[in-house]
């Protein structure tokens, strides 16, 4: 069995902000699934853990819908929950939930022990800034003079809340990578960036092909004047999750997850 727990961190000021809560549900979901795939593991059961300062029973509700759509979209039974009222020691809201998985054979546990060179590095789209690196974004957005119900300057049919909102995505290929591919390292893309790489192994690696940004980040470092370095360091910029696998799989597990060889381990 595998074991996880993860909230959504800030991401939960700006649902609060614009006052649109249908979607960090599956935000909530998706990090703790994609933690499990990244060592091997099939998402089976989820809990939530949802605190108030005031109960509202509307916001609950579309925390929920959420909640539902993201176990929907991971496959993953939601078995039990807590809503606690506690004015005395929340400002708001805050969502966390753990989640089991079960990893199929002792041969199937992904730790990135069996990375060696000239692995090819697969990296797969994110949604957007998912939800790590709320902080800075929010930060580098008020401190610029916009708000939150803003037009998004790239796409301007959206607001900027809407855009930082898009819920994380739920990478479930995973499963058949594992199935199908000689995997030896996985890594789910959150705080630290493509360095989390280095949790794996002590092998140096070369992202010489990196999946482009989406607009949301090369709008953040405009307006921040954020360098390159602590980009990659804080959000995913593009990459959402990352698989190490032999190099005669590479063109399978680009064809399985959706992704593209953006590195070789050195």
């Amino acid at each position: 069995l595998a074991f996880t727990t993860d909230g959504v961190g800030s991401k939960i000021i700006v649902a609060r902000e614009v006052g649109k809560w249908d979607t960090i549900g599956i935000d909530c979901i998706a990090m703790n699934v994609n933690d499990l795939l990244a060592v091997g593991a099939e998402p089976i059961a989820f809990v939530d853990y949802l605190a108030m300062e005031v109960m509202d029973e509307k916001v609950a509700a579309e925390i929920g819908k959420g909640l539902d759509e993201g176990a929907r979209i991971a496959r993953i039974s939601i078995v039990g929950g807590e809503t606690a009222t506690l004015p005395e020691i929340i400002n708001g809201f805050d969502l966390a939930g753990s989640a089991v998985g079960v990893i199929h054979g002792r041969d199937r546990i992904i730790t990135g022990e069996r990375i060696e060179k000239g692995d090819a590095i697969i990296g797969v789209p994110s949604s957007g800034i998912h939800s790590n690196g709320l902080t800075l974004a929010r930060k580098v957005i008020l401190d610029a003079g916009y708000s939150f119900n803003d037009p998004f300057p790239p796409e301007p049919s959206k607001t900027i809340g809407e855009e930082l909102l898009t819920p994380t995505r739920i990478y479930t290929e995973v499963l058949d990578l594992i199935k199908e591919c000689d995997v030896h390292g996985l890594a789910h893309i959150t705080g630290s960036g493509i360095m989390k790489l280095k949790r794996l192994t002590d092998l140096e690696f070369n992202i010489y092909n990196p999946l482009p940004p989406q607009p949301i980040f090369t709008f953040l470092q405009e307006i921040g004047d954020i360098p390159e370095d602590e980009m990659y360091r804080t959000f995913n910029m593009g990459m959402g999750f990352l698989a190490v696998v032999a190099d005669d799989y590479a063109k399978d597990a680009c064809d399985i997850l959706g992704g593209k060889v953006v590195g070789v381990i050195e």
